[in-house]
């Protein structure tokens, strides 16, 4: 299986990843919970419930998809540990024109130089 890195481009044409595949991926590699993006740069931990600032979530990679049929439909897929219960789950993200402000706020802040 490839690494994730939050650096990597685009898929090319023709590339089979898929969010489905993606996540998939993150299942077998124990990241089974999931994330939700709240208000004010927080994301929330679906398995203990307790909301943090991005900027706490211990980040793994980021993973960028682009819709091969339509370019505006673009997501990140972002596997992180919560700080508290340590769940390991995804994150996904719009960004570009369909992303929400606070997705855009949260993406800003998991993709800050730690």
């Amino acid at each position: 299986m490839e690494s994730f890195d939050r650096r990597s481009p685009a898929p090319e044409l023709g590339d089979p990843q898929t969010l489905v595949s993606i996540l998939d991926d993150l299942d077998e590699q124990g990241y089974c919970g999931q994330f939700g993006v709240r208000e004010d740069a927080t994301v929330s931990c679906l398995t203990c419930r307790r909301t943090y600032p991005a900027g706490e979530l211990r980040v793994e990679t980021l993973r960028r998809l682009e819709g091969a049929s339509d370019p505006d439909d673009m997501l990140v897929v972002a596997p992180v540990v919560c700080p508290r219960c340590e769940a390991q789950g995804s994150l996904v993200l719009n960004y570009g024109p369909e992303a929400s402000p606070e997705e855009s706020l949260v993406l800003l802040a998991l993709a800050e130089p730690r």
